[in-house]
């Protein structure tokens, strides 16, 4: 499974109602990520707007492609990207800044075979 961590601005005028809204995700929306392909999915937010998400997948891409066709996935995007700045018209989950990871401290314990895997 790999690691994929991201990026977005949400205005920070609409953060706690972002917030809130996530708080409350439809729960078709919630099966069809789970069956697209996304795994201990979380985002963070710093009190300016910033969001750090974490998600785990075989493929991002793929994962990506696979909500791309669901019709719960086009309404919810279509909610959504009125919380977002920078996007120039993409969808927000389409547009993600995505980070390199630099380490992982599970990845470095196996490899020296002490820690679990």
């Amino acid at each position: 499974m790999n690691r994929y961590c991201f990026l977005l601005q949400v205005r920070p005028e609409l953060l706690d109602e972002y917030r809130e809204r996530h708080a409350h995700v439809w729960p078709d929306m919630l099966s069809a990520l789970a069956a697209a392909g996304w795994h201990n999915y979380s985002i963070f937010a710093r009190p300016d707007g910033l969001l750090v998400g974490y998600v785990e997948a075989d493929d991002l891409a793929a994962a990506q492609a696979a909500m791309a066709r669901t019709e719960v996935n086009a309404r919810w995007q279509a909610e959504m990207s009125r919380y977002f700045t920078g996007l120039d018209g993409q969808p927000p989950d389409e547009g993600f800044l995505l980070l390199q990871q630099i380490f992982n401290l599970d990845d470095q314990l196996h490899a020296l075979g002490e820690g679990p895997r």
